[in-house]
């Protein structure tokens, strides 16, 4: 269960919406948040303050990239896969990913801490090879800048 505050704050989003229904994907975007992912029971506990099924939510879901139906590291990179990043270099940077992180694609590190997705299009193609962690944008990827943004990822998970 949603804590209350949460709860109330997205009750509220609802309400002040047109339709309920438009406020789909904000309103999963804030319980992952919550959750760490998208579980059945919060996609029937996202239904029931939508008027959705969930069914409903999940076609929504899959369809959009960064709602999550299973558990994800604490970091979840999206790597562009796009045909421009592909042509600057994306697969020779994408194995790279996969041996720094001890990963394959679509999977989870084994310390948890990294969940590498492919994404179609960041829409960074003047600065590709791209790729996006937990929001926030990395373009012109070299193996040296993935090198140095994992350091500073995994510094900042044993820090906290």
């Amino acid at each position: 269960m949603l804590p209350a505050e949460i709860k109330e704050t997205l009750l509220q989003r609802i309400a002040h919406a047109i339709h309920p229904r438009e406020q789909a994907i904000d309103v999963m975007t804030i319980m992952q948040s919550h959750y760490g992912y998208m579980s059945d029971e919060a996609m029937e506990e996202a239904g029931g303050l939508l008027d959705m099924t969930p069914l409903e939510l999940e076609e929504l879901a899959t369809f959009y990239n960064f709602i999550y139906r299973r558990p994800v590291g604490r970091y979840v990179l999206h790597i562009c896969d796009s045909t421009v990043c592909w042509m600057n270099g994306h697969e020779s940077l994408l194995q790279h990913l996969c041996t720094l992180l001890q990963v394959e694609m679509g999977g989870t590190s084994p310390d948890g801490l990294f969940t590498l997705l492919p994404v179609c299009c960041l829409g960074y193609c003047d600065h590709s090879p791209a790729m996006i962690i937990n929001q926030v944008i990395y373009g012109d990827l070299t193996r040296e800048k993935i090198d140095s943004v994992i350091h500073k990822l995994r510094e900042q998970a044993h820090a906290s």
